[in-house]
């Protein structure tokens, strides 16, 4: 049986890799990266929990078990990173000979360990085809044309803001850009931008221009549409073929309930 280990962040999206590992018949070993990880993760056999900044540790534990493969899924949040750090030798001369604290610049940090000890980071999409948003409209509501003038001007800031790692969320209205990502995540960007506009608000969430499925695909799912609805907005745009969408019939039975629209967009 193919084994593979599985990194664990935070969220439920590891929850799907996992279902579907284990429909194609994969021992899966998950190592979770913090106390906060999903209490159904933490139930699954094999499954064990080292501090980020132990990466020998976990390297250690991979080899140990003949494992030379892995998958990283799941929000690995900065704020959560620097507030409960704990370096081991390998993780501190990491830290020392990185350039910046980017996330991009230490996740790859950490993939060229692995590498260098033969273990190979497989894409978020392995296994998740099925779950790739498409570049059409999901929901009976569509744009109009003045929303589609809207998700243009969106499209571009969250290119821009990408392409600078600070995020890949913008919320705009009236084709203005009332909110964008920072360090808080896309949930905390929703809550923000309702605060100062409370309808007609447009979500548009866009990958990083050079996008490494190893490390940086980002995911919409119920939550994202639940808070879009509780925070006045219209609509939810994702960019096609690069973004994970879940728990996709319940999102658009819930958005066609609410009058929002929810469309992948191929740029």
């Amino acid at each position: 049986m193919e084994k593979i280990g599985l990194i664990v962040g935070n969220g439920k999206f590891p929850l799907y890799f996992i279902e579907e590992a284990k429909n194609s018949n994969i021992s899966l070993y998950p190592i979770g990266l913090f106390s906060s990880v999903d209490e159904e993760i933490k139930k699954e056999p094999n499954y064990i929990e080292f501090n980020v900044g132990n990466i020998g540790s976990i390297v250690k534990y991979l080899l140990l078990n003949n494992i030379n493969k892995i998958v990283m899924l799941g929000k690995i949040e900065k704020k959560i990173i620097f507030e409960n750090l704990e370096l081991d030798e390998y993780g501190q001369k990491m830290m020392e000979i990185v350039p910046d604290k980017k996330d991009e610049t230490l996740l790859f940090a950490i993939i060229g360990f692995l590498r260098l000890n033969g273990i190979k980071v497989l894409g978020q999409n392995y296994l998740m085809k099925k779950f790739i948003f498409e570049n059409k409209c999901y929901t009976e509501m569509k744009p109009s044309q003045e929303d589609e003038k809207t998700i243009s001007i969106g499209m571009e800031a969250a290119r821009l803001l990408s392409r600078l790692d600070i995020g890949q969320s913008v919320v705009c209205r009236e084709m203005s850009v009332i909110a964008v990502e920072g360090i808080e995540g896309t949930d905390k960007t929703i809550k923000r931008a309702g605060e100062y506009s409370d309808k007609n608000n447009i979500l548009v969430k866009m990958a990083r221009p050079q996008q490494d499925a190893r490390v940086d695909i980002p995911v919409i799912g119920l939550s994202t549409i639940e808070n879009a609805i509780k925070n006045g907005f219209k609509g939810i745009v994702a960019q096609a073929n690069k973004m994970i969408f879940l728990n996709q019939k319940e999102c658009i039975d819930l958005a066609n309930k609410n009058n929002i629209f929810i469309i992948g967009k191929k740029i």
